[in-house]
């Protein structure tokens, strides 16, 4: 046994923990112009001099201090002075030696991608995307940590801003999955993906010309059947699919990034099926989080992103991602196979919802018809009598006119409205009447009764006047989402659809310009 434990001890002493982070540090730019800078970071334009963008390499250098990561995939770095200039200031700041480093270089780009190494990092190389144009390359690095080899790739696809249709985030998960069919050793695949955990959920109609099908769940493979591959799934799906480690959070805390309030998932850490067969390189089960220190965070809980204001910088804030980190090991590791997250609630009703601020634990609605949908919102209801409740920027997944028993994850009230704001579809159930027999008609908008937030009344008729709409029960503040083609004061219209919202008291909400028409 002795001479057993002699044997083994050298293996012991080289088995290593690990750490791999990921962080979008927002447009990191130095203060020489190069001609291929944003407009934002041209020196002498928009306040940006070279202490604003010293401001910046400091305020970056800290938190990749903190998050002391062994290995750091970067997003948004101008070029390689700027990287060189980081690594200097992280061990001036801090101590922490970044002695390996690798980055992309694309001319067409005005950022990179880029990787920080403790461990030495044996080659790297650039997946081109397109050759021209701002796709940006991925870059993989094959880094030797304890004398194994694993190979990340940062990636940084394409942004939903402007043109960035799903089939330009696709035309780089197509260029990394073929590219993975000859990767031999160990890999992790991370960045800025710019795609939400259930894209094939939620894409925005604006955004889906690709018939539903998206990059990261569909051509990387990390769901199935709009379910989130977990380790429990790991023997039932095939070699080339992936762990998204967002699996490991309870879908309420499934953000680092937000945008007009709405928390979403951009950056993430995708594994093979590999990293989980105690063979060689393993993730460590839990170890997955966001780093969220609260100088990352504003007052309000919100992230403290890099500050302009009237198009000048501040030289306050951070970046507008917050960092994600996973631990590794290159010793066996037992994994415990079973789902991370508990799919077992509760039930409730849409009516208990109203008593509750925030849910604690997940709950299950049976029976809601989706009575009225637009874009990404809806209202549900579970009997004509009963209360709605609305799906607020999570409803895609669901269709007007049908029947679904829900697990809810989130709920809030913001202003006095009532919302859903996270919710996992358990059965779609055959309808046993129209959503139509839902709606309520005008006559009914001025009976208190029916005087409840989240309803959906039809043909209404009134006259207009500077935010309020007089009708023969009585009058309303109304709001029209489409500002552009709200009615003028003294229109006469006819509302096939109105929903009875809240904001600081009872309004009607006009959501669609098709809603409405102008009588004469």
């Amino acid at each position: 046994m002795r001479f057993l434990f002699l044997l083994l001890l050298p293996f012991m002493l080289h088995a290593k923990d690990f750490t791999v982070a990921s962080y979008n540090v927002q447009n990191l730019f130095d203060s020489t112009n190069q001609g291929n800078e944003y407009e934002d970071f041209v020196l002498g334009s928009h306040n940006w001099t070279s202490e604003m963008a010293q401001i910046k390499l400091n305020h970056t250098a800290e938190a990749i201090c903190d998050i002391n990561s062994d290995i750091i995939g970067l997003q948004e770095i101008e070029n390689r002075e700027v990287l060189r200039a980081l690594v200097a200031k992280i061990g001036s700041s801090c101590g922490l030696r970044y002695t390996h480093s690798a980055i992309t270089n694309k001319p067409t780009s005005a950022v990179q991608v880029a990787l920080l190494s403790k461990y030495p990092i044996l080659s790297s190389r650039e997946i081109i995307i397109t050759p021209n144009g701002r796709d940006r390359n991925i870059l993989e690095s094959v880094v030797n940590v304890d004398g194994k080899k694993l190979s990340i790739f940062v990636n940084h696809w394409k942004s939903k801003a402007k043109d960035g249709k799903e089939s330009a985030r696709i035309k780089s998960a197509t260029a990394l999955a073929s590219y993975l069919h000859s990767v031999n050793n160990e890999y992790i695949i991370l960045g800025d993906l710019n795609s939400r955990y259930n894209e094939s959920e939620m894409i925005e109609p604006r955004l889906n010309d690709t018939n539903g099908r998206t990059a990261i769940n569909d051509v990387m493979k990390t769901s199935v059947n709009s379910r989130l591959i977990d380790k429990s799934m790991l023997r039932m799906v095939s070699n080339d699919s992936h762990i998204n480690l967002w699996s490991e959070v309870t879908p309420p805390k499934r953000w680092n990034h937000e945008f007009y309030g709405e928390k979403n998932t951009l950056d993430h850490m995708l594994l093979p099926k590999s990293l989980f067969d105690n063979r060689s390189i393993e993730y460590k089960d839990g170890s997955f989080s966001v780093f969220a220190p609260s100088y990352l965070l504003d007052k309000y809980g919100k992230i403290a992103y890099w500050g302009m204001k009237k198009k000048q910088h501040t030289g306050t804030g951070y970046s507008d991602h917050l960092p994600i980190k996973a631990s590794f090991s290159t010793t066996a590791t037992a994994h415990n196979l079973q789902p991370t997250i508990q799919t077992k609630a509760n039930n409730a009703s849409i009516e208990s919802l109203y008593n509750i601020e925030k849910l604690t634990t997940d709950v299950k609605i049976d029976n809601a018809v989706v009575i009225w949908k637009r874009a990404h919102n809806a209202i549900i209801k579970q009997s004509r009598n009963g209360r709605g409740i609305m799906l607020y920027k999570c409803a895609s997944k669901v269709q007007e006119g049908k029947t679904y028993d829900m697990q809810i994850h989130a709920i809030k009230t913001y202003n006095g409205q009532k919302e859903i704001t996270n919710f996992t579809v358990l059965k779609q159930k055959p309808s046993s009447t129209t959503s139509s027999a839902f709606l309520r008609p005008s006559m009914l908008l001025g009976k208190t009764g029916y005087m409840n937030q989240n309803e959906i009344f039809t043909n209404v008729q009134g006259v207009y006047n500077s935010g309020r709409l007089q009708t023969t029960v009585g009058a309303f503040p109304i709001y029209f989402q489409n500002r552009g083609s709200k009615p003028k004061s003294g229109d006469k219209i006819k509302i096939l659809y109105a929903h009875l919202g809240y904001y600081k008291g009872l309004q009607l909400v006009v959501h669609d310009r098709d809603d409405f028409t102008i009588l004469e």
